[in-house]
């Protein structure tokens, strides 16, 4: 008997896969938040002025209590975040390009993103981690908005439908 998979074409095969398909090999996800963890550190890096200060310190204390912590919460999070910018991606798909449709909805993908954020962190023991997230949520909007275009960058170079 033949894999139904086989009778299709490889375009529809392709089409049929999703942006979650990224997560399933262990290798590719690890990439994945290796990547979304350097994006992490260049946009904290590159922040000026007092309020830049402020978040570095903040991002400092946050790293600070353990090396892998931040990785580990982009590992513990990169799942429910992909899978709720699964339908921008579609639409993305659809439209030609998903990497340029996140990128042109930068602010939709933000709300998206900060929308499992704020779940995660109303469900965290941690005290400085809610406590720091809740001083700089608003401030940080800003900064979600324009790593977008180098998020949608990373999900591209390991989706299958990237060009």
């Amino acid at each position: 008997m033949e894999d139904e998979t086989s009778t299709k074409p490889f375009t529809e095969i392709v089409s049929a896969m999703g942006l979650s398909d990224i997560l399933s090999d262990k290798a590719v996800k690890a990439q994945v938040v290796a990547d979304c963890a350097a994006l992490i550190d260049n946009q904290v890096a590159s922040k000026g002025g007092f309020g830049g200060m402020a978040l570095k310190t903040t991002y400092g204390v946050v790293k600070g209590m353990n090396s892998g912590y931040i990785s580990g919460a982009i590992g513990r999070m990169l799942p429910e975040v992909v899978a709720s910018l699964e339908p921008m991606w579609t639409e993305g798909e659809q439209a030609g390009d998903p990497v340029a449709y996140l990128t042109q909805n930068q602010v939709r993908a933000a709300d998206v993103i900060l929308g499992v954020t704020d779940r995660r962190i109303a469900k965290t023991d941690n005290g400085v981690v809610r406590s720091s997230y809740t001083k700089l949520r608003k401030s940080v909007k800003g900064d979600v908005e324009s790593a977008v275009p180098e998020l949608a960058k990373i999900f591209g170079r390991y989706s299958v439908v990237a060009s």
